[in-house]
């Protein structure tokens, strides 16, 4: 178990590293196309399920682990890397919550500060916004500027000694018995000792390469960035489908879609038209305000949002840590925990039963 070899780029990947490297063990990330690229690059930074009540129960310990792990992770990151991954603690703001009562007591379960706000407290958190009746607010939610994230990982990585090999893609498995024993990639074979898929959204494909049939599918998202005064919106609003995040320079994040196309991340002039008109509801002020992006990435959607982290059924030397949909930042820092301590026959700070491989099928 000498070393390890990574396959995935991204912050479910290299967060495992990380770990995995303070570990002890040789670390080699490989990715199909740029280190950090893909969904990590291309999500909101939003450090708290969408909905949160609305995720499934297992979702919750990798959650709030995480959350309560990434100021520590931001700053040593910083100091490690000379970047700032700017992690602001913005609060989360839903205007008028259908489901309110559902927050409430998911809040008390999970020991969750909530907030529930009138009129003029929607006001005073918002000038800008739109009038709204009611709204909840859960003040420690926060955000980190996730380009800046990937950058800062991979710099410390590379510090500490954790190789990355870009354009890299895998192409196929040679099994012996019940190990992989070495991967077939564009650069030619090359041999293993221990693997973790971390793939995203790619995930799916290549662990049924492996025997391993993992519902893990695509799933497209489409943001745009509007240029605004800073300050303009404090928290992160969250209005059913579509969320504002601000950054501390006022640009401005509008997502987001949700669409089943495959592997096409090509952005669509109509996501763009439904974004903008969905902010300029939430805040009149931003109908004229420049555009000055508007990107996609493929999420790696799971059938609930639960993510599968293990070691392959029959497969000795296999893990993966896959399928996080829409939460991968999110959860990262946890699900990085709880892999390294499988591979390495640590204790995990999280109970690992709910995401193993061969759980039954959500239906």
């Amino acid at each position: 178990m000498a070393h390890v070899t990574v396959v995935g780029g991204g912050v479910i990947g290299l967060l495992a590293a990380r770990e995995l490297r303070a570990a002890g063990l040789d670390v080699s990330v490989l990715d199909r196309g740029q280190i950090g690229r893909e969904s990590s690059w291309a999500g909101s930074g939003i450090l708290s399920p969408l909905h949160p009540w609305r995720q499934p129960d297992a979702v919750q310990p990798l959650s709030l682990w995480s959350q309560r792990a990434y100021p520590d992770l931001a700053a040593t990151l910083a100091a490690e890397s000379g970047i700032d991954p700017q992690l602001h603690v913005s609060g989360l703001l839903l205007p008028e919550c259908p489901d309110a009562h559902v927050a409430r007591a998911w809040a008390s379960r999970w020991e969750v500060p909530l907030e529930e706000l009138a009129a003029a407290a929607m006001r005073r958190a918002e000038p800008a916004l739109a009038p709204h009746a009611s709204g909840l607010l859960l003040p420690q939610v926060a955000q980190v500027r996730n380009p800046r994230l990937m950058r800062a990982l991979r710099i410390a990585l590379q510090k500490a000694g954790v190789v990355f090999e870009e354009q890299h893609e895998v192409l196929g498995f040679v099994q012996r018995n019940d190990r992989i024993v070495a991967l077939d990639t564009r650069h030619g074979r090359r041999s293993v000792d221990v693997l973790l898929v971390a793939a995203g959204a790619w995930s799916g494909e290549l662990l049924r390469a492996c025997g391993l049939d993992l519902p893990i599918q695509p799933v497209r998202g489409q943001i745009l960035a509007l240029q605004t005064e800073p300050g303009l919106i404090r928290h992160v609003v969250l209005a059913e489908d579509h969320y504002l995040v601000p950054r501390r320079d006022g640009l401005l994040l509008v997502g987001s879609t949700v669409e089943h196309s495959g592997f096409d991340k090509t952005p669509s002039p109509g996501a763009a038209v439904t974004l903008r008109a969905a902010a300029a509801r939430l805040v009149p002020a931003l109908a004229g305000t420049p555009q000055v992006a508007h990107w996609a990435g493929l999420r790696p959607g799971s059938p609930d949002g639960t993510p599968y982290i293990g070691r392959h059924p029959q497969i000795e030397n296999v893990y993966v840590s896959a399928g996080h949909y829409r939460s991968g930042l999110t959860l990262a820092p946890a699900s990085a925990a709880l892999v390294s301590a499988l591979i390495t026959a640590r204790q995990s700070p999280v109970d690992g039963a709910a995401y193993c491989l061969d759980r039954p099928a959500v239906v």
